[in-house]
């Protein structure tokens, strides 16, 4: 992906890559930052070990983002993971990452992708509604949790 003289290359793998493993642990501590007292609740669903569909976005060799994919129910994955450095937001990188997510779970033959984020992530939400993504009813753990968004999109080809 070229964005004006920025070139970002996507590469998938699975959650034991350590560049995947270093993001994580960012997005955590800013989740743990964002959600507070919820965060020890959202911490438990966010468990990498055994992920076996990741993308990270390199940007001149650095990795810059990431994003993974779990299937949820047999025609349907769920995003997890989303995440990108704070200096390299605004590049369109966490957009591509998500397309990326949604060509390799087609390709896999899901047909659906959902999705949880917080109210306090207000980035996310916006991201998701931009490439298509509609509010749906909470989801499994996420029913009754207030601070809690989900989302859906339909991927399977016509």
């Amino acid at each position: 992906m070229a964005k004006g003289s920025i070139v970002i290359q996507l590469n998938r793998t699975d959650s034991q890559d350590n560049h995947f493993k270093d993001l994580v642990r960012l997005l955590d501590a800013d989740l743990a930052e964002r959600d507070g007292k919820d965060h020890s609740f959202y911490a438990r669903y966010n468990k990498i070990s055994l992920i076996k569909n990741v993308v990270i976005a390199y940007e001149d060799s650095q990795a810059v983002g990431c994003g993974a994919f779990k299937e949820f129910a047999p025609s349907i994955v769920e995003i997890k993971r989303m995440y990108t450095l704070p200096e390299h937001r605004g590049k369109g990188i966490a957009r591509a990452i998500l397309y990326e997510l949604e060509n390799w779970a087609r390709d896999l033959g899901y047909e659906q992708c959902i999705l949880e984020t917080g109210k306090r992530q207000p980035e996310a939400i916006y991201l998701y509604q931009k490439a298509g993504y509609t509010s749906t009813a909470n989801y499994g753990q996420y029913v009754g949790i207030d601070n809690s968004v989900c989302f859906s999109k339909q991927i399977a080809t016509l």
